[in-house]
C-alpha cells in the first residue's frame, strides 16, 4: 500500500435544507445523501482519487449498515481486509444537516465499540509497517494510536489532530513527520490558543523545532503551512463554503499525497488547499478529486500568489 488509514469509519447522512430550523420548528429536506464517511474513511477516499493505494484500519458494526459501508469503500477502490466487523456493535451514523452559507449541524452516533482497540490496529501491523506512509485521525483511543505508532515502520508519518492524553501529544509531536491541527486543536498542541495569522505562524515555527518535518495549523480564514526554514500562508479557497465537512480531511489527503509525490511542503500545502476548497463546495464530507486537476489548479496558484 502506499497509505493506510487508521481512523473512523461510518455511515453518512447528508441532509440539505434551505435554513436549520431553531427549537420545535421543522423544515423540509430538499436533497437527502447516503454515503461512506467518517474521518478516517474520507481521508482514505481522497487519498485514492489521488492516485495512491489506500487501506483503511478502522471498526463497523455486524449490522447492514455496515455492509453498506464495505461495499461501498470497495467501490472507491480501499483495501478494508482490515476493517473490524464488531460483534453485537452498530456501525456508527454521521447526520450532517447542511443550510444555506455553510451553516450546518452534525449529529453523531459513535458508539465505543466501533472505536479503534490496540488489538486491532496489532492485527494490521503487515501493511502499516510497510505502507509508505500512515495516516493517523486522532479522535481515536489513545492506546490505539499508541499501537499504531509502534507497528508503523518507517512510514511517512501523518496525524491529524490532537489527543486528550498530553503523554500521547507529547509522543506525537516528536515521532511523527507530518502534524496537522484545526485551531482548538492548536490550542491543545503548545497550551494556548494562537490569535491570529502571525501567531499561528509562530506557533507552527514552535512545532516544527518540536519535530516534525511539516506543521499545518488552521487560522481562522487560512492555513498556515510551516516547515524547518520556512513558511506559506494559503488563504480558504472556492468562496463560501457549501459545507465545511470533509475539508480538513482533503487538506490531509493532499498534503500527504504531494509529499509522496515528492513535492516540497509549500507545493504541498497548495495541494491541500485546493484538495480542501474542492471538497467544501459539496455537501457532506465525500471528496471528489482529480489528481491531475489538483496539481494542476495548485501550480497555477502558487504561481498568482508569489507572482
Amino acid at each position: 500500500m502506499d497509505v493506510v488509514v487508521v481512523g473512523q469509519v461510518a455511515r453518512d447522512l447528508v441532509l440539505r435544507v434551505d435554513e436549520v430550523p431553531g427549537a420545535g420548528g421543522s423544515a423540509p429536506v430538499r436533497e437527502r445523501v447516503e454515503v461512506l464517511g467518517g474521518k478516517g474513511a474520507n481521508q482514505a477516499v481522497a487519498c485514492a482519487q489521488l492516485g495512491l493505494r489506500t487501506a483503511l484500519v478502522g471498526v463497523v458494526g455486524d449490522d447492514p449498515a455496515a455492509d453498506a459501508v464495505l461495499a461501498r469503500a470497495r467501490e472507491d477502490g480501499l483495501d478494508v481486509a482490515h476493517v473490524v466487523r464488531r460483534a453485537g456493535a452498530s456501525t456508527a451514523l454521521l447526520v450532517d444537516v447542511v443550510a444555506g452559507g455553510g451553516e450546518r449541524r452534525l449529529l453523531e452516533h459513535v458508539p465505543g465499540d466501533v472505536l479503534l482497540r490496540p488489538q486491532d490496529v496489532r492485527a494490521a501491523a503487515g501493511p502499516l509497517s510497510s505502507a509508505r506512509a500512515v495516516l493517523l485521525q486522532l479522535q481515536q483511543p489513545a492506546d490505539a494510536v499508541a499501537a499504531a505508532l509502534d507497528v508503523a515502520g518507517d512510514a511517512l508519518l501523518v496525524a491529524d489532530g490532537a489527543p486528550e492524553d498530553e503523554a500521547l501529544r507529547e509522543r506525537l509531536v516528536g515521532s511523527v513527520h507530518v502534524l496537522r491541527a484545526d485551531e482548538t486543536e492548536a490550542g491543545l498542541l503548545l497550551g494556548r490558543a494562537p490569535d491570529g495569522v502571525g501567531q499561528t505562524v509562530e506557533a507552527a515555527r514552535e512545532l516544527v523545532a518540536r519535530g516534525p518535518r511539516v506543521v499545518a495549523l488552521e487560522a481562522g480564514d487560512a492555513n498556515v503551512v510551516a516547515w524547518d526554514g520556512g513558511h506559506v500562508v494559503l488563504p480558504l479557497l472556492g468562496g463560501e463554503p457549501v459545507d465545511p465537512t470533509g475539508g480538513g480531511d482533503a487538506f490531509v489527503a493532499g498534503l500527504t499525497a504531494a509529499l509522496l509525490a515528492g513535492h516540497d511542503a509549500a507545493t504541498a500545502g497548495w495541494w491541500a488547499t485546493v484538495a480542501a476548497g474542492s471538497t467544501a463546495a459539496r455537501p457532506g464530507g465525500r471528496p471528489a478529486l482529480d489528481v491531475d486537476r489538483v496539481a494542476a489548479d495548485a501550480r497555477r496558484l502558487r504561481s498568482e500568489h508569489e507572482g
